[in-house]
């Protein structure tokens, strides 16, 4: 099975509500993305209009792999982006930023690929099993783009201390499946840490500019450095490990809970978990009413079943609960307690009849529907509707699966620095011609005094090629009609000139003097075909 091949395979709709204010302080806006997080749309937004850190709120991320719509809200900005892959229409006005209470439900539209006929009898088991036992409410695996990334767990150097590793993966750990600037820079740094005063040669930096002065200023204080990132990513960070330890704490619960019969694993990109087929009665209507804590140094429990799945998950990580703290940050990063429920139930589940796969030859494809309450992966659910046959692909696939894309572009940014020289192509009489006006006018543009000189020596610089092509046509009529073309190729000084000009450039760049030789020639030869004109033009 596949998801995701395609932006309108995976749709995503928020159902929300926000008290509208005529001349409210936020003006709310609908966004409509495909292929964006909504962390690289909020900082698209955020460049294009000049909005400070924090000026856009939202309700929740959404997938980068679809096409989105959520809520977000301007601060004190009128705003508008009407782009492919980024759109905004205007609702209304609030008083206050957006969170997550501002959403009611998710609803999704998934098309699933590469599926073989065989698939839909244990679909309509699964989506019964489904109906009736819930879906685990892990968090799946887009939550953890910084392991699929190379990054590790950020937090983990915090809760160290070691805000020097922690910036290191943030600033200059690239991803060997990106291929955009932003990896550039990362790359940069990598080879120059340190050297902070280092001029980087890619626009992708600007996005780390107050990290960079914070470094050029106090080198050694890497702590400071790190709180100049977007209050939004660092809290990431944090609530990206918390996950990490919710989802192995919750597998530990159901191993406690439940028979190993009765679980099944289906592994994602942290690892595996571990999803329930059947339950008694009683399991069941405990795990219907049971919530697992997001751990924060003040987590306190009254199940010691799940008490006793922290710990051993603490144990396994070397930390207690008081060790989720950041040693010299406590009042800007810290960990929030909150209660997750061990559940979700899609509501509405749809399941379409099966059609041919245009993408997947030989295969069929279905569309599954589902309402799910906020924080819940739709992707989850995906998962466990086709668990018979879905595998994680494993970091080596995904690179193999990419590569054919990585070196297309690698191709394609190598392509024009691989030549050393000016652009070489065919010129009318069928010689190379390795002319590169394009290179010299943009060289000739340091100095306002060459831009002038060039100003004044282009015309008779076109008149001379023109001059060279009319002479060579001449000689050629006179070949072909017995004539020497001494007789037919007049004036002799423009023949003799032009191919220096246009026949015998060199092929790498041409230095000053010879672009000065160069005009030197044009200019003769221009005032060579204004003495040959001259006297026709009088006997008319």
């Amino acid at each position: 099975m596949r998801i995701k091949q395609k932006p309108e395979d995976f749709s995503v709709k928020e159902s929300y509500r926000f008290d509208e204010v005529s001349g409210g302080r936020f003006r709310v806006y609908l966004m409509d993305k495909q292929k964006l997080s909504t962390f690289d749309a909020v900082t698209r937004l955020r460049d294009a209009f000049g909005l400070r850190p924090g000026a856009i709120s939202y309700c929740g991320l959404k997938d980068k792999q679809g096409r989105t719509e959520q809520l977000i809200a301007v601060d004190g900005a009128d705003v508008d982006m009407q782009e492919p892959d980024l759109r905004l229409k205007y609702l209304g006005r609030t008083n206050k930023a957006l969170s997550s209470a501002n959403i009611t439900s998710n609803r999704f539209s998934v098309t699933v690929r590469s599926l073989g006929p065989e698939s839909l009898g244990p679909l309509n088991v699964a989506a019964a099993e489904v109906n009736r036992l819930g879906v685990v409410n892990y968090f799946d695996s887009q939550r953890f783009g910084s392991l699929k990334h190379g990054q590790g767990f950020i937090a983990k150097d915090l809760i160290r201390g070691d805000f020097e590793a922690a910036l290191h993966n943030y600033l200059a750990k690239p991803s060997d499946l990106d291929r955009s600037e932003d990896a550039k820079v990362k790359a940069f740094w990598r080879d120059n840490w340190g050297k902070w005063d280092s001029r980087v040669p890619f626009e992708g930096t600007k996005k780390y500019h107050r990290v960079l002065r914070s470094l050029r200023e106090e080198p050694k204080d890497f702590a400071r450095a790190f709180l100049q990132i977007d209050s939004d990513y660092r809290a990431m960070q944090l609530f990206t490990y918390q996950s990490y330890l919710w989802n192995e704490g919750v597998r530990r619960y159901l191993q406690i809970l439940l028979p190993r019969e009765s679980l099944f694993p289906m592994r994602y990109q942290a690892g595996t978990l571990l999803f329930h087929r059947d339950a008694d009665p009683e399991t069941l209507r405990v795990l219907r009413d049971a919530t697992f804590p997001l751990l924060a140094p003040d987590t306190r429990f009254t199940d010691p079943k799940v008490e006793e799945a922290v710990r051993w998950v603490l144990g396994r990580e070397k930390l207690q609960l008081s060790d989720l703290t950041i040693p010299g940050a406590e009042r800007m990063l810290f960990f929030k307690h909150e209660e997750r429920p061990v559940l979700s139930f899609p509501h509405k589940l749809v399941i379409g009849r099966a059609q041919a796969d245009e993408l997947n030859r030989g295969h069929v494809k279905s569309n599954v529907a589902f309402t799910l309450p906020p924080g819940a992966y739709a992707t989850l659910v995906v998962k466990r509707l086709f668990h018979f046959e879905y595998t994680e692909d494993t970091p080596e696939e995904i690179r193999a699966s990419q590569r054919p894309k990585l070196v297309e572009l690698e191709q394609a940014e190598a392509a024009p620095s691989s030549r050393r020289g000016p652009p070489v192509r065919e010129s009318r009489g069928g010689t190379r011609d390795t002319r590169a006006p394009r290179r010299e006018s943009r060289d000739d543009t340091r100095s306002p005094r060459r831009e002038s000189r060039d100003d004044d020596t282009r015309a008779p610089r076109r008149e001379a090629r023109a001059g060279a092509r009319d002479a060579t046509e001449r000689a050629s009529t006179a070949k072909g009609s017995g004539r020497t073309s001494t007789r037919s190729a007049a004036p002799k000084a423009p023949a003799k000139a032009a191919p220096p000009v246009e026949e015998q450039a060199p092929s790498v760049p041409l230095g000053f003097r010879e672009k000065q030789r160069q005009r030197k020639a044009a200019r003769e030869v221009a005032r060579a075909e204004t003495a040959a004109k001259r006297p026709k033009s009088r006997k008319k």
